[in-house]
C-alpha cells in the first residue's frame, strides 16, 4: 500500500477523483485524498488508468451528473462501476 496519493478529489461532492501518478494498474488499492480538507480513503482501481484521467468514486448511471470540484462537469454516457476509469468513452464533458 502506496503511503503516497494516487487519486485526489477535490470535494465531498465529488464522484469522480483524478490519478496523480504514472502506471496506475488495476487491482491497486489506492491512498485517495480529498483536498478540501486533506482527509483520506482508499478505493480499489478496476482499470488501468493513464495520470490525468478520471476514476468513478461510486457506481453511476449514464445520464448521471459528473462531479468535479464540486461542480457539475458533463454527464455519463454509459454506466460506470465505483473504481472503473471515467474518460471520453463514458463521459461527455460540458467543455468539450
Amino acid at each position: 500500500m502506496s503511503s503516497h496519493p494516487q487519486l485526489l478529489v477535490h470535494d465531498h461532492k465529488d464522484n469522480v477523483g483524478v490519478v496523480v501518478v504514472e502506471g496506475l494498474k488495476a487491482g491497486t488499492d489506492m491512498l485517495c485524498v480529498v483536498t478540501h480538507d486533506n482527509s483520506s480513503f482508499r478505493l480499489t482501481a478496476n482499470d488501468d488508468v493513464p495520470i490525468g484521467h478520471k476514476i468513478a468514486l461510486s457506481d453511476v448511471s449514464s445520464g448521471d451528473t459528473a462531479v468535479k470540484y464540486g461542480e457539475d462537469i458533463g454527464r455519463f454516457k454509459a454506466d460506470v462501476k465505483k473504481g472503473s476509469h471515467v474518460h471520453v468513452h463514458n463521459l461527455k464533458t460540458n467543455r468539450w
